[in-house]
């Protein structure tokens, strides 16, 4: 039995919806009011014969339904999307929008910016920030930056930095309490911590430091203002040697130790797998990973000597495997 597909619109209105669990905020992106929406959804309802959400209060919740149908609705619409910008001859207007995570955009990416711009000046950049990954058929993203493993189905992805974490502290602190001896030594330092206070046990146990302490000292869930507080004396924090090089480079902050920890994680350049060949997405992903290895480079060359302690190799983009637990 051939059904009828449902209106598009309709569609469109239960999938922003379904997202945001919100009549209201499915209208502001779909630019309709809220009536229209949820006419629209009654009308798809009506047309399944079964409830898609169930209203309590003043909020929506998926029903068992709702939840089954919204996999695959979001999975045409990507589709559908996919297959536009494949046969569609893309519209190369300059503009190339680039979505980063928070930290990565303002501590290593925004400071290299007027190098890609000195060698590009035909593409005007516009920079966005988020931690989730992008939705390319939706937002208007070009490329992505974001913190993982890379795994990201149906896009292409490629490292740009290993994240290698190196501990850190104004040069106000350090003239205080003195430069560190060895690792255990910071033990006794005042501390700046990750919102999930992991970062520091980690460290220590992969120096083979036993009795570390309590995780003491604020924590955020902000790298922007965990390395601010840094900045500002508050304590000594782990933070990734790429995005902190330039403050180790003009002497705002200080590396306490020679001992660097590889996290399993890397900074990844991910775009739709048909983008590959654009002028523009190619032009910035040749500047991005050759400024990291350039990164790479100098801060392995500013680092001081581990005294003959082995140490994992440089961490250049795409050439070192990332360790695994």
């Amino acid at each position: 039995m051939e059904y009828q597909l449902p209106p598009l619109n309709a569609l469109r209105a239960f999938e922003a919806a379904a997202r945001h669990l919100s009549v209201k905020n499915a209208a502001d992106e779909l630019c309709v009011t809220p009536g229209a929406v949820s006419q629209l959804i009654k009308a798809l309802e009506l047309h399944l014969g079964i409830a898609l959400f169930r209203r309590v209060n003043r909020g929506i919740f998926l029903t068992d339904a709702g939840q089954a149908y919204l996999p695959p609705v979001r999975s045409a619409f990507r589709q559908i999307g996919d297959a536009t910008r494949r046969v569609a001859v893309p519209a190369e207007t300059g503009i190339l929008t680039v979505s980063a995570t928070p930290f990565f955009a303002a501590a290593w990416l925004v400071p290299r910016l007027q190098r890609f711009q000195d060698a590009h000046p035909d593409i005007d950049l516009q920079v966005m920030t988020g931690s989730a990954l992008a939705d390319f058929s939706r937002d208007g993203v070009d490329v992505a930056i974001r913190h993982g493993l890379g795994r990201y189905p149906g896009l292409s992805s490629q490292r740009v930095l290993t994240v290698e974490i190196v501990p850190v502290a104004a040069p106000a602190l350090v003239k205080r309490l003195g430069m560190p001896a060895a690792p255990a030594a910071l033990t006794h330092w005042p501390r700046v911590n990750d919102t999930e206070r992991k970062g520091w046990q980690l460290w220590f146990q992969a120096q083979g430091v036993e009795d570390m302490g309590p995780a003491r000292g604020p924590s955020f869930d902000d790298s922007g203002l965990l390395l601010k507080a840094v900045l500002t004396g508050q304590g000594a924090a782990l933070l990734p040697a790429a995005v902190v090089a330039d403050d180790l480079a003009e002497g705002r902050l200080v590396q306490l130790s020679a001992v660097t920890w590889l996290e399993d994680f890397a900074y990844y350049l991910v775009y739709p797998e048909g983008s590959h060949d654009r002028p523009k997405v190619a032009a910035f992903r040749d500047w991005l990973l050759e400024a990291a290895r350039n990164a790479s480079g100098t801060v392995a060359a500013k680092r001081p000597s581990s005294g003959g302690r082995k140490r994992a190799s440089p961490t250049f983009a795409g050439k070192t495997s990332l360790p695994r637990s």
